[in-house]
């Protein structure tokens, strides 16, 4: 059973569809951690064209579920109810492996700076056991 699932994350985070990139929230401490859960569709629009014949998640869609995981953690404080997370930055990118069709995503986010109005977090991605994705983001907050 989810802490948060997709309705409850959109009275958090303003994204919708098709740009909602997150299913579930598994485990969160509000401005500290998040764990949250994407379960690849065979229909998600983008494994149509990346690539025909054999479809994997494009990298830098895996950084935004890590980005929307995130956002959902710094805004569930109270101080930042009602606002949104922008990007500020991506380092540190590295992919490690194809996430495809039918895959579990497990996005786990840990911040590690966080300002009146702007932050740092490391981000990770598994399938499974096996990392995926990593990278730092920065966010700004924005009203």
């Amino acid at each position: 059973m989810p802490l948060l699932n997709q309705e409850q994350i959109k009275e958090i985070i303003p994204h919708r569809d098709p740009f909602l990139l997150i299913d579930e929230i598994e485990e969160m401490e509000p401005g500290v951690r998040v764990v949250a859960k994407k379960y690849l569709k065979e229909d998600e629009f983008w494994f149509a064209g990346h690539f025909p014949g054999h479809p994997v998640q494009p990298g830098v869609l895996t950084i935004e579920m890590l980005a929307q995981a995130g956002a959902v953690c710094i805004l569930s404080m109270p101080e930042y109810k009602g606002k949104i997370a922008l990007f500020g930055g991506i380092d540190k990118a590295r992919f490690r492996g194809e996430v495809k069709p039918g895959d579990t995503l497990r996005l786990e986010v840990e911040m590690l700076k966080l300002r009146k109005s702007f932050g740092t977090g490391k981000a990770t991605a598994y399938v499974g056991d096996q990392r995926v994705a990593n990278t730092e983001i920065m966010f700004a907050i924005g009203e």
